[in-house]
């Protein structure tokens, strides 16, 4: 295990999913159709959350997954196993994201593995709530903007060579880039960043016939949030101020990715879909 790997952050994450309780809802709601037959997909922090519940979907679908993730090794053997059972291939890859090399190494090991890659996930991020902008650390600052939008730099960087005519690339933002987060203003930032470079990503790559587009999910019950320093009264009423009244559960985020990931969107980059119970923002 890396240095990076062993740290231990200022609050729990990345979270284990085994401990959460109630735990989250990451099974897929309906039969596969094939719409991924024979695809490889990456998929980064597929331990738990969103993450697993794509991965899920995505195998339900045809796909092979490799699972890109930080250190919870139990909640990563969970989803392979999960995998597994839909009848498709699982590998799992431990490692920090905002490094480079491990990116570059981690490309290197699916390519092996499964002689390509299809559809690249970048989904893993993280979270550190602070009351007042003078609360960040440069550490912190420099750390969330490492792993949420540096990383999806790196690991396109390393999958690039790999996609052909046909590929999909799908980021995950937040609907905190549209509306804002007065607690997550760090959080927010790499968000907004994220959005952007979806969108000149998907302008770069279109003509090569590779399809980019994102999610902003909304409130979803993942360990993201109580693992990422949200307080027990803030849990407690977690998503009521969304329209719907209730935060979301993974599996109804990850239909948004398998959608923008097959030929469904064929017609579609540079786009970003709203699963946020309710709220509507521009964009």
């Amino acid at each position: 295990m890396t240095e990076t790997q062993d740290m231990i952050h200022e609050d729990a994450l990345p979270g284990h999913e085994s401990a959460l309780e109630p735990k989250p809802e990451w099974e897929p709601r309906y039969p596969g159709s094939g719409r991924l037959a024979g695809k490889v997909a990456v998929v980064t922090g597929a331990d738990s959350g969103i993450g697993r519940a794509i991965a899920a979907l995505y195998a339900r679908e045809g796909a092979d997954i490799a699972i890109l993730y930080l250190c919870e090794h139990d909640d990563a053997a969970k989803t392979a196993e999960i995998v597994k059972a839909e009848g498709r291939r699982a590998i799992t890859i431990a490692g920090d994201l905002g490094d480079s090399a491990f990116c570059d190494r981690a490309v290197a090991d699916v390519v092996k593995e499964y002689g390509g890659i299809d559809i690249l996930v970048n989904n893993a991020g993280e979270q550190h709530p602070d009351k007042d902008i003078t609360d960040i650390s440069e550490e912190q600052l420099r750390r969330t903007f490492q792993t949420n939008i540096f990383a999806m730099f790196f690991l396109t960087q390393a999958v690039r060579p790999h996609l052909r005519r046909g590929a999909a690339i799908v980021n995950c933002t937040s609907v905190t880039m549209y509306q804002g987060s007065k607690e997550l203003l760090d959080y927010s930032s790499t968000k907004g960043a994220i959005t952007a470079f979806t969108r000149s990503l998907s302008e770069n790559l279109v003509g090569e016939g590779i399809r980019v587009n994102a999610v902003a999910p909304g409130p979803i019950w993942t360990p993201l949030n109580p693992s990422g320093g949200a307080s027990p009264e803030k849990l407690e009423h977690f998503g009521e101020n969304t329209p719907m009244g209730r935060p979301g559960q993974p599996n109804e985020v990850a239909p948004s990715f398998l959608f923008l990931a097959c030929d469904d969107s064929s017609y579609m980059s540079g786009q970003v879909l709203h699963p946020n119970g309710g709220t509507v923002v521009n964009g």
